[in-house]
């Protein structure tokens, strides 16, 4: 796969552990990014969610999820069975998995109107939960509608603590830009995009890596395949074939 030569005077990394992508960022996440996973439903933004926390924890990096939509334990019963999980990792505390709604009811907020202040605090109260058990690698899946306050809030105080923090956004395949609201791909440091691609009677993963602040990186698109072994990728050749290798 392509890649560029980068200085040595760029940003620290947060190495994802998904060999491919890292690859592609010439080493890495530059630390503190928050980073938009955007894609239409089953193009595998989960998984590689799921997967950077994992490796992250594995590496000693505490890791949190923070699931919007969808209970955890659901969640975690529908994901691909990576062969390198390790139920040990739940049990230690390294790698966590928290329902927002929960802490929706803990705070008092109405998550279907929430105003400017209940933004703020939303933002805060999880960046006290970062602090407090030294969270390296957030996920938030799904973000919301009011999204610019919480966004601007939530990503400055992240960085600040040195939390790389992937967020996913799902949009239908038919619709423009790279986020349901039309102002996360502006506001976060990175926008990575999976897909479907019809090719030769068969439905294909991609993912493109629109834009990465800190970083060069290739603009290429790639064939995404989830498996036990992880997420991994294939340049998509022009003309309709798909390279070999991963």
């Amino acid at each position: 796969m392509p890649a560029t030569e980068h200085s040595d005077d760029e940003r620290e990394r947060c190495v994802t552990g998904i060999d491919a992508i890292d690859h592609i960022l010439n080493g890495g996440v530059p630390r503190g990014n928050t980073v938009l996973i955007s894609g239409s439903v089953g193009t595998g933004k989960t998984s590689i969610c799921i997967e950077f926390l994992v490796r992250g924890a594995l590496n000693g990096e505490n890791s949190l999820y923070l699931s919007v939509t969808e209970p955890t334990d659901k969640l975690l019963m529908n994901v691909i069975p990576f062969d390198f999980f390790d139920d040990k990792l739940v049990r230690q505390g390294k790698l966590q998995f928290v329902d927002l709604p929960k802490i929706y009811d803990k705070l008092g907020i109405d998550k279907e109107d929430l105003d400017f202040d209940q933004t703020r605090l939303l933002a805060d109260t999880i960046a006290g939960i970062v602090e407090e058990q030294k969270i390296r690698r957030l996920v938030l899946d799904s973000v919301q509608e009011r999204i610019r306050d919480f966004l601007l809030r939530l990503g400055t105080v992240l960085s600040a603590k040195g939390c790389t923090t992937l967020l996913v956004s799902e949009i239908r395949s038919s619709e423009d830009g790279y986020s349901q609201w039309g102002v996360e791909e502006a506001l976060a440091d990175g926008v990575i995009v999976t897909g479907n691609l019809e090719r030769r009677g068969d439905l294909l993963r991609t993912l493109q890596i629109v834009k990465m602040r800190g970083t060069t990186h290739s603009r290429a698109k790639y064939v995404l395949d989830l498996t036990t072994s992880g997420v991994l990728l294939v340049p998509l050749l022009k003309g309709g074939s798909v390279a070999s290798g991963g």
